[in-house]
């Protein structure tokens, strides 16, 4: 079947059901033109990753091969995948980056529980593409284990890196700083050539999109410290 995702025409060669369930709200309406990259998961590839996971079903562990592959396929169209939740306001994109249990799920909850406009465009693994200069984020199939996400896209206005703590503040952080807590949030593929290409779209990103540290909390105050500065209106209740 092919699939839009990342405004790209993507055909899926999948031998589980797993992934037609999965991916059926990014299905194209048009399944007769060409393909821009097709992905079919090898035996090789299946058995090693099955052997990593093998508490999953053969579903789950092919969908999860599925993904990395189309990740590494899309570089050549300067697209990559980064482990963030992307909350979307009026049309622009904001990124919260963090080590798993910072409570990025827990922060983007507050901005929908104060803005009636806001959504998550997706809660975990989003597409980025580097377009006429700036970055766009769209969302994907794979959105983490809350599933919270659609299919659309936005512009990324922002990068917000959360740190847990009792008072609540927000800080930019230099672009010589930035690269390293971004690091850990890529998909590195394992082609050496596909390395380099996702380091120089993240080294493009810490120079065109401004990021900051937010040191917060989870109430009311967490979400406005961080509304005020990324966003800079006050219709926040």
């Amino acid at each position: 079947m092919i699939y839009e995702i990342a405004e790209l025409r993507v055909k899926i060669n999948n031998r589980f059901k797993y992934t037609d369930r999965f991916c059926e709200k990014y299905l194209s309406n048009d399944q007769t033109s060409d393909s821009d990259l097709e992905i079919e998961v090898s035996d090789d590839e299946f058995n090693a990753e099955k052997e990593k996971s093998a508490e999953f079903s053969d579903g789950y562990v092919e969908n999860l091969c599925i993904y990395r592959k189309m990740c590494s396929q899309m570089l050549k169209w300067d697209r990559f995948l980064m482990h963030t939740a992307v909350l979307e306001y009026k049309g622009d994109c904001y990124a919260f980056l963090g080590r798993s249990g910072t409570g990025k799920s827990t922060h983007t909850g507050l901005w929908l529980k104060n803005l009636s406009d806001a959504k998550i465009l997706n809660g975990d693994k989003p597409i980025l593409a580097y377009k006429n200069g700036e970055f766009i984020v769209y969302g994907t199939p794979w959105m983490g284990k809350e599933r919270l996400g659609y299919n659309g896209k936005g512009k990324l206005k922002a990068l917000c890196f959360l740190e847990q703590a009792k008072q609540n503040e927000i800080t930019p952080i230099e672009k010589d700083k930035v690269a390293e807590r971004l690091f850990v949030q890529l998909l590195m593929p394992e082609d050496f050539s596909q390395v380099a290409r996702t380091l120089e779209l993240a080294d493009q990103m810490v120079k065109t999109v401004p990021a900051y540290l937010l040191k917060c909390d989870i109430s009311y105050l967490a979400f406005k410290t961080a509304f005020d500065c990324l966003v800079g209106e006050q219709d926040g209740k």
